[in-house]
């Protein structure tokens, strides 16, 4: 039987966005195996990591914790991660190795060099980017040009990436709009708007805008915090779901600044979420094709959004929302004020996104 290694340096990306690629991989008779991080540096819960494994060994999928770091300094634990990967490539006879993220990316395509295995690596935002710090240019771009030489195919999934990627010397470079969203989930479900406000601890009259993402400084949900108080006006509430290392930091800030702000954490229930929302908020400075966002829009919900690679794939700005740089934390609270008080606006925006 025909095996393929998915390598991730974190749980979260396999469970986020690579079920259905295991899915389909296996369908066609694959055997699949998976190699990431189930312990730390997760966007998801430690319930959803639980989950993920649960599904796996339902798909008879053999997964391997793998030590790797996401902070790129820690040479040390990402050469013991990369030695990890490398005893497990040679002790198997893989067609072909699938690495996504930066860490996972480099160590899979150096023990696919080492190996003789052919590899795919999909680039879901690189680091380097229009505005992007000058030491993520240093750093980044030279580690992924030098790569792409052991690249089979390179996978990008937003315009700029692809026109970067196209500098670079993989011998096939390809762009693949996002994962793609399953549309059903928000099309066919029946809410009862008042009644799931009321659970959430909201007023029917309450003007709600909901951000979903890990509380993190790459989201960005400070920005949103400090735009709603620059507009005092406190029947709009903000609804945020994701769970991080920052929530504790936002969480004062938004009682410093007066803001209304939820924090939900993690939630299995963005669909119904969206139902109940009058706008969507993604203030993001960094992203790949965000699917959060993707989501939300298939939910018909007009967006304030950063205007940064990914986001401008999605977004036309003035017809589904509006696109602010994204640290103009007055261009957001401008943007929320002017859909805020045009109801015809955000229906017209939110039915444009679906």
């Amino acid at each position: 039987m025909k095996k393929v290694l998915f390598i991730s340096s974190v749980a979260s990306m396999i469970y986020l966005f690579n079920m259905p690629n295991i899915k389909l991989l296996i369908k066609n008779g694959y055997q699949v195996d998976v190699a990431c991080n189930f312990k730390k540096g997760n966007a998801c819960s430690n319930e959803e990591v639980l989950i993920l494994k649960e599904q796996l060994k339902n798909l008879d999928v053999n997964y391997y914790q793998i030590d790797f770091e996401r902070d790129v300094k820690k040479l040390f634990k990402n050469g013991k991660a990369y030695f990890q990967v490398l005893d497990l490539v040679k002790k198997n006879n893989y067609s072909f190795i699938h690495c996504h993220t930066p860490i996972g990316g480099v160590c899979g395509r150096l023990a696919g060099k080492t190996t003789g295995t052919k590899v795919i690596y999909t680039a879901h935002g690189f680091h380097f980017y229009k505005g992007a710090p000058i030491k993520n240019w240093l750093l980044y771009y030279p580690v992924e040009k030098i790569l792409a030489y052991y690249t089979d195919i390179l996978i990008t999934i937003n315009r700029e990436d692809y026109q970067l990627a196209k500098r670079f010397k993989a011998k096939k470079i390809v762009y693949v709009p996002g994962v793609g969203i399953n549309t059903n989930k928000f099309n066919c479900l029946e809410v009862d708007i008042d009644q799931k406000r009321k659970k959430l601890g909201l007023n029917k009259d309450d003007f709600v805008i909901l951000s979903v993402g890990e509380l993190s400084k790459r989201k960005n949900q400070e920005v949103i915090i400090e735009a709603l108080s620059k507009l005092k006006n406190p029947q709009i509430k903000y609804l945020i779901c994701g769970q991080g290392d920052l929530q504790e930091f936002l969480i004062n800030k938004a009682e410093e600044l007066n803001v209304n702000v939820e924090f939900l954490g993690f939630r299995e229930d963005i669909p119904e979420i969206c139902a109940i929302t009058d706008l969507f908020a993604f203030p993001s400075s960094q992203e790949g094709l965000p699917v959060a966002l993707m989501e939300a829009m298939a939910a018909g919900l007009p967006v304030v959004c950063s205007k940064i690679r990914g986001n401008t794939d999605l977004v036309e700005d003035g017809k589904g929302g509006y696109l602010v740089d994204s640290n103009d934390s007055d261009g957001f609270a401008n943007a929320i004020k002017k859909l805020y008080k045009n109801i015809d606006k955000r229906h017209n925006m939110g039915s444009y996104n679906a």
